[in-house]
C-alpha cells in the first residue's frame, strides 16, 4: 500500500511550522492553500555527491567554441 503524504493547509503551517520542522519525517509534508498544493518541505540531509564526479568523463565530446554564442558584435558600435 503507497503511503500518503501528510498534507496541511498554509495558515495551519504558518501557526505550527516550528513544532512541524521538530517533528518533520523524511517523507515530509505537503502544504496546502485553499486545497490545491503549493509547497512540499522536506528534511535537509546531506546528500553523498562523491559519486558524480567523473561520472560524465569520457562520455562527452565537444564541438565548436563552447564560450561563443557564435553571433559577431562590436562594443564600440
Amino acid at each position: 500500500m503507497k503511503n500518503r503524504v501528510k498534507t496541511i493547509s498554509a495558515s495551519e503551517f504558518k501557526a505550527k511550522c516550528l513544532q512541524i520542522f521538530d517533528e518533520l519525517g523524511a517523507e515530509g509534508i505537503v502544504i496546502e492553500k485553499r486545497g490545491k498544493p503549493v509547497a512540499k518541505v522536506i528534511p535537509f540531509g546531506s546528500a553523498d555527491n562523491s559519486g558524480l564526479i567523473d561520472s560524465m568523463k569520457g562520455k562527452i565530446k565537444i564541438s565548436g567554441d563552447i564560450l561563443s554564442t557564435g553571433a559577431k558584435w562590436n562594443a564600440e558600435s
